[in-house]
């Protein structure tokens, strides 16, 4: 099993090192102003104006790289700093926020899955890691049966969170698409700026990739520990 620890260590470290590199991108890019003058939540009202959509408000809420797409209350909820400055990076995550919001209003079939799926994601992501853990001590105390049966229910919950985190991959990106064709094709950036606003978007969306690897290898571990304890 030393390969797996070797596996999600590696996960783990390269998680970190893009985690650092989106950091460092976008204290980069806060720095490239925006020749329009525009803040975040300037530039969040025009793409929506732009598309139509009349029913979504542009929030501020507390954090950094807090920015978020509510479709429950169709608000765009924009970091303190994306809010209010005026800066490539701000461009870029306010537009890729709204390009969530255009998602919802054109019932974008990847985003209507991933929301179907968070309400069940949102209780069995943190519950998986110890119903397989105690399907496993179960397992061991009383032989394979009930345990086994417990220990599968939590693969089950665990699958869940990794479908979730692969689905929501095409919802990023595509989000992303999104942003970066408006800014482009209104002008709204310099070349320069557009660059910026584009780098800091690529390594957001890493994120989401390594989570999803990740995830994924969870899952294998835990499998093979419940599985591989039965020999």
């Amino acid at each position: 099993m030393m390969i797996y620890y070797i596996l999600l260590g590696a996960i783990a470290l390269v998680s970190w090192l893009v985690s650092s590199k989106l950091k460092s991108k976008f204290k980069h890019y806060s720095k490239v102003h925006l020749r329009n003058g525009m803040s975040g939540a300037e530039i969040a009202e025009k793409m929506l104006a732009d598309h139509g959509i009349r029913d979504v408000k542009v929030i501020s809420t507390p954090g950094m790289l807090t920015d978020h797409y509510n479709p429950v209350n169709k608000t765009v909820n924009l970091s303190e700093a994306v809010y209010s400055q005026r800066n490539a990076a701000s461009a870029a995550v306010a537009a890729h926020e709204c390009g969530h919001a255009v998602q919802h209003a054109q019932a974008y079939e990847w985003l209507t899955m991933r929301s179907k799926l968070v309400p069940v994601v949102s209780v069995t992501s943190g519950l998986s890691t110890w119903v397989v853990l105690g399907g496993i001590i179960l397992g061991a105390a009383s032989g394979a049966g009930l345990g086994l049966y417990v220990a599968v229910a939590g693969l089950v919950m665990m699958g869940m969170a990794t479908l979730f985190s692969f689905i929501t991959l095409p919802v990023e990106y595509d989000a992303s698409n999104r942003a970066l064709a408006w800014l482009k094709s209104r002008n709204m950036v310099t070349p320069e700026e557009y660059k910026g606003s584009e780098d800091a978007l690529k390594w957001a969306a890493r994120t989401y990739l390594v989570a999803a690897i990740g995830a994924l290898a969870t899952l294998v571990y835990w499998g093979f520990q419940v599985f591989g304890s039965r020999d």
